[in-house]
């Protein structure tokens, strides 16, 4: 998760995980895929289909690379002529903000103010404090470019300092796009899909996440794509429109419930892992047979492995809503090591709350409606499943 009101370190998970990681190969890249239909929602919440066409607002369809399944991401082109950028989408965040040159350590992708003729210096400060220290630079104004869809004057931050994201140059996105409630924006203006919504160039303020596991995600902006989901939709209210907040009846593991009732969870595209506090995740791996890493072998985090062996009889049951959300077998592990040991899908967490982030959200295709501050869980259908 990318923001400064919480303690939590998404980049930190996601460099853990790319250090120890022996089992996965480089980046998945494969040709968009056309989305002939798509399911989106008018202002009263009435669900529909169209078909996209160019003369109409429509839903923009995204394919987002894989990196190692813990980091999600894609293209968006900024200024003219076109800047490409990677940047990472993080329902956990609202702002937009990229690299300049000397934010971008020394990486491929990055904003050039003085390139771009639609550039505009609002001469205002911009600064986010992560746990590590500060991400800081100035406000700008220009045209951002996702897919087709182009906003023109858009507000978003160029960030010449980077110092606050630790191990910022291994990472394989550069910039960061926040999907996120307006409240939780530093810049507090418009969100992006705030702006893309109030300029007629999408239907309706919902977008869908669909997480690949060893294959690429997808973002679908103002609708989602049928083609990614396999159940009907469940929907439960928005209880914090900061982030992503929703109520979490209770948690089981191995049909044993090691966390209280009561709870709260965070929907995160931007965190790779399962989170909650300390307490209830050492109980609930207790219960799955699984052990932590010593500071030795992954400091400042506290990651689990269990035997491989072992995996086949495990299961995580997030209840939401009155409904189960399942976790069972290879749903939890997020790479193979050597000597028969698994590493899993969870780590502990500072706060009071869970987090359902990447690993949870490969098994659940995700909607989430702006518009009426709420949340869609679907079971996702992934490349080759046979599931109607």
């Amino acid at each position: 998760m990318m923001n400064q009101k919480r303690g939590s370190k998404t980049l930190a998970i996601m460099l853990v995980a790319s250090s120890v990681s022996k089992a996965f190969g480089d980046i998945i890249k494969v040709p968009i895929q056309r989305m002939p239909k798509i399911r989106t929602q008018d202002a009263a919440g009435v669900e529909s289909s169209i078909i996209s066409t160019a003369a109409a607002p429509r839903a923009e369809e995204l394919m987002l690379q894989n990196h190692m399944n813990s980091a999600y991401y894609g293209t968006l082109e900024v200024g003219t002529p076109p800047q490409a950028i990677w940047a990472m989408f993080d329902t956990g965040s609202s702002d937009m903000w990229f690299p300049t040159l000397a934010g971008a350590s020394g990486k491929a992708t990055h904003y050039e103010p003085n390139a771009s003729s639609t550039s505009n210096d609002l001469g205002l400060p911009f600064e986010i404090s992560y746990v590590d220290g500060p991400v800081a630079g100035k406000l700008f104004t220009d045209v951002v470019k996702l897919g087709s869809v182009e906003l023109a004057n858009f507000t978003f931050a160029a960030v010449d300092d980077t110092s606050g994201l630790v191990g910022e140059e291994a990472l394989p996105f550069d910039g960061m796009l926040g999907l996120g409630f307006p409240g939780l924006s530093t810049i507090q203006g418009e969100t992006f899909l705030e702006a893309l919504f109030t300029r007629g160039k999408i239907n309706s303020m919902v977008f869908g996440f669909y997480v690949g596991q060893n294959e690429p995600g997808q973002l679908v902006i103002g609708g989602v794509d049928p083609d990614h989901i396999a159940s009907e939709f469940d929907w439960v209210p928005v209880t914090k429109p900061l982030w992503w907040t929703i109520e979490l009846d209770e948690i089981r593991a191995n049909g044993k419930r090691p966390a209280r009732m009561g709870l709260e969870a965070i929907v995160d595209s931007g965190t790779a892992l399962i989170s909650g506090p300390s307490s209830q995740i050492t109980t609930l791996m207790n219960l799955l047979g699984a052990t932590k890493y010593t500071p030795e072998e992954v400091p400042d985090m506290d990651l689990f492995k269990a035997p491989c062996s072992e995996v086949p009889n495990m299961s995580v049951t997030f209840t939401i809503g009155g409904k189960d959300y399942t976790l069972v077998g290879e749903d939890l592990v997020v790479q193979r090591l050597d000597g028969g040991f698994c590493d899993l899908g969870f780590s502990t967490a500072a706060e009071d709350e869970w987090t359902l982030g990447d690993v949870f959200m490969r098994k659940f295709y995700v909607q989430f409606d702006f518009g009426r501050k709420r949340l869609g869980f679907a079971l996702a259908k992934r490349e080759g499943d046979n599931l109607v």
